[in-house]
Parts: structure tokens; C-alpha cells; sequence
């Protein structure tokens, strides 16, 4: 993908609301743009002003099978807010089956390599499919969420999936995508109210203690950089 093409949406969208920044884009890639949302407060954020505003970008999400109850509540709460579509892309059964039964259920408290290895398999593969054809990914991703995530840039190329990546609200805080929650009575999970900062698969999530660091309750009993692979930093081809 042409930097000259990203450098163009940047000036584009430069100053521009939410809404309009998301329009901008889905115009410069009519049917190719897609949305992955994974239910938390930042992604309601983006999912209202796409569906609100009848922007043509597809919205998706991943079924890892391991997502709390209150997860797959939201979904359907969400779908019928606003009357549309949300497709699910799930994990390849014969590889979920594989590594169930050859390490058991809960491999992935036992080492990093084998939590990272369930997260490709629930998340990074599945999240691969859903891009194919796609020239445009939308994440909710926040720059304030994680350390690893302050690398990131609005608009950058991403090299493991080919696509452009948008995170439109990269640069919002925790208090403006609050007030925007509360501004449209945007519909969230109600595990954030039980300090669920970062809600992720149930078995690796946990309530966060206050002043505890938002990413803290995912995969609770490591000391990583708290990613599944979804998101990789690439400055070599960032673009901003």
C-alpha cells in the first residue's frame, strides 16, 4: 500500500468528528472496509457512530467460545439497538480440538507460549479470515490502553494482515470515550461497572483493583506486555 495513500487520509481526516473521519475512509474504499469490534466501551464507541450514521463499513466480531455470558448479551442488546448486522467469525473447530485435547483445557495458565498459542487459534487465525478482501481494518484500539499500544498510529500500514489499519480514536482519553457513552446512551458490558476495565476471554480476565493499570486483569498471572498478537507495533512501515 502507497504511503502517499495513507499520508492523503491522514490530511483528510485531519480535524475531522469521528463520524466523519469513518466516512471519510469507507468512501476511499467502497465494500472494503471492516470493523472488529470485541465489545468493549471503545469499540461501542465506534460501532454507535458507524451504525448511527449508516457508514458502509462491515462490522465483525470473534467468538473465541470462551467470552463471558454479559459479552454475548451485549452483542445481541447491540444488534437490536440499532437493527444491524454483526457477523461472527469463530475459531477453526479441528485446531480448538487439537490443542484441547492434546493439553488439556487451561493450557494457557501454564506458560506465555501457551497462551499465545490459544490466541492465534481463537483470535489472530479467525481474525485473518475476517480480513480477506478487506483494504481497511478498524480497531478501538487507545493509546493510553497499554504501553505497547502509545507505539501505535492513527493510520499505518499493517504488514501482518496487508491492510490499512484505522484506529480512529487512538487519541481519546478514558473520560471523552465515557462522555460519549453517556452522551448517545450508547449500550456497554455492565462488567465494567464491576471494575472489568479490559474485558478479554473469561477464563484470563479478572476485575481490576482500583489503581491497578487498566490491561492488569488480562491474563492476570503473567508479566508480559498484555497483547494476544491481534496488534504489533511495525515502525519500520509505520506511516505517521
Amino acid at each position: 500500500m502507497s504511503e502517499a495513500i495513507i499520508n492523503q487520509l491522514i490530511e483528510e481526516i485531519e480535524g475531522k468528528s469521528l463520524a466523519e473521519s469513518l466516512s471519510i475512509v469507507a468512501d476511499a474504499f467502497p465494500g472494503k472496509v471492516r470493523f472488529s469490534s470485541a465489545f468493549g466501551q471503545e469499540d461501542q464507541v465506534i460501532a454507535d457512530a458507524i451504525f448511527r450514521n449508516d457508514v458502509d463499513i462491515e462490522v465483525f466480531t470473534l467468538d473465541t467460545g470462551r467470552l463471558f455470558k454479559e459479552a454475548y448479551e451485549l452483542i445481541d442488546q447491540t444488534r437490536s439497538r440499532y437493527k444491524k448486522p454483526i457477523k461472527v467469525y469463530y475459531p477453526n473447530a479441528e485446531r480448538v480440538e487439537a490443542m484441547v485435547n492434546k493439553k488439556g483445557m487451561h493450557s494457557f495458565y501454564e506458560s506465555v507460549e501457551n497462551r499465545k498459542e490459544c490466541c492465534f487459534i481463537r483470535k489472530v487465525e479467525p481474525l485473518k479470515r475476517a480480513l480477506v478482501g478487506a483494504k481497511v481494518w478498524v480497531t478501538g484500539l487507545r493509546s493510553d490502553q497499554s504501553e505497547n499500544r502509545q507505539g501505535f498510529d492513527l493510520l499505518e500500514w499493517d504488514e501482518a494482515n496487508q491492510v490499512i489499519k484505522f484506529n480512529p480514536i487512538l487519541r481519546w482519553s478514558y473520560e471523552e470515550m465515557i462522555d460519549y457513552l453517556k452522551q448517545y446512551k450508547v449500550p456497554y458490558n455492565k462488567l465494567h461497572d464491576k471494575g472489568y476495565i479490559s474485558i478479554g476471554c473469561a477464563p484470563c480476565t479478572r476485575a481490576i483493583e482500583p489503581g491497578e493499570h487498566p490491561r492488569a486483569g488480562r491474563w492476570y498471572w503473567e508479566t508480559s506486555q498484555k497483547e494476544c498478537g491481534l496488534h504489533q507495533v511495525n515502525k519500520a512501515t509505520a506511516s505517521i
